[in-house]
């Protein structure tokens, strides 16, 4: 049974301006996304700023959320590492403090060949009772999931449920979906593609877009999986000039800076990352009001 269907939110980490994470306002956020038709909350991602957060402030968040969240939908964590006993810490936290399933990104940095992902996800799934999603974005981890490693986990790892595809790559998402013969859910990894996952059996999305656009997101797959496939692909192609701006940088930058304009505040950066420049917030803003987001003044 798939953890959730439908557009999931992989949710900011708002920071105050001393850099120090926003709690309150992360559960204002939350409340938002759940009010607004969100159908999961994905916390401590990429866009959540995970790999610029302490141990202790990675299962806070996730505490938070689950506790705010109280069972409205499900809380999937973001546990991944590129330390497999790192990993296994965090997924185990995870599971202790109640979250409904778990995200794993890729190893990075130190990478690994498929047997290594292959014993990578198996150690960490073997160490929990809750499903698993693995999550492969390889132009962020330079490490990439092949369709017949995928496969093989998910026909053989019981808790290993699904992956967040955000390859980009239409041919492999295929393939994969072709390999495992109906045994793994597949969301899409990019807001661009959600219509083209859907359309090979995918069942939805993670995504930056939903943490601006809730309605409208949830919107795009939930027309797709009710049959009205022109309805959805309209939402789409609709939201594809708000989506290019939000990726005109690397994410969160430009998600954060939305969130801001909206009065969400978001906060601050954590460095390495840097502010929006103003001509691509410009532009952003320029998109947001053109799809109908209200921005402050």
């Amino acid at each position: 049974m798939a953890i959730f269907k439908g557009a999931g939110v992989a949710i900011v980490t708002p920071m105050k301006e001393n850099g120090e994470v926003n709690y309150e306002q992360l559960e204002k956020m939350i409340d938002y996304q759940v009010e607004n038709k969100t159908d999961s909350i994905i916390i401590c991602g990429t866009t959540g700023e995970s790999s610029t957060l302490t141990e202790e402030e990675h299962s806070e968040c996730i505490r938070t959320a689950i506790v705010r969240t109280n069972k409205r939908i499900p809380v999937i964590a973001g546990t991944g590492s590129n330390c497999t006993e790192t990993a296994i810490s965090l997924t185990k936290q995870a599971q202790k403090d109640g979250a409904d399933g778990v995200l794993v990104v890729t190893p990075y940095y130190n990478k690994a060949t498929q047997n290594g992902l292959k014993a990578h996800y198996t150690a960490i799934a073997n160490s929990v009772d809750i499903p698993l999603v693995m999550y492969n974005v390889p132009s962020r981890t330079g490490c990439n999931i092949l369709p017949e490693t995928a496969a093989y986990l998910a026909k053989n790892v019981d808790n290993i449920v699904a992956i967040k595809e955000a390859s980009g790559n239409i041919s492999q998402a295929a393939k994969v979906m072709q390999l495992a013969d109906g045994q793994i859910d597949m969301y899409s990894g990019n807001d661009d593609q959600i219509v083209p996952i859907l359309s090979l059996g995918g069942i939805g999305v993670i995504s930056v877009l939903s943490n601006i656009a809730p309605k409208e997101t949830h919107e795009i797959v939930a027309k797709f999986l009710d049959g009205d496939v022109k309805g959805s692909c309209q939402l789409q192609l609709k939201a594809l000039p708000l989506i290019d701006e939000l990726f005109c940088e690397v994410n969160p930058i430009p998600v954060k800076k939305a969130l801001n304009l909206m009065g969400m505040q978001a906060g601050p950066l954590r460095m390495p990352l840097s502010e929006m420049e103003e001509a691509h917030a410009q532009n952003l803003k320029r998109e947001m009001i053109k799809f109908g987001i209200q921005v402050a003044e």
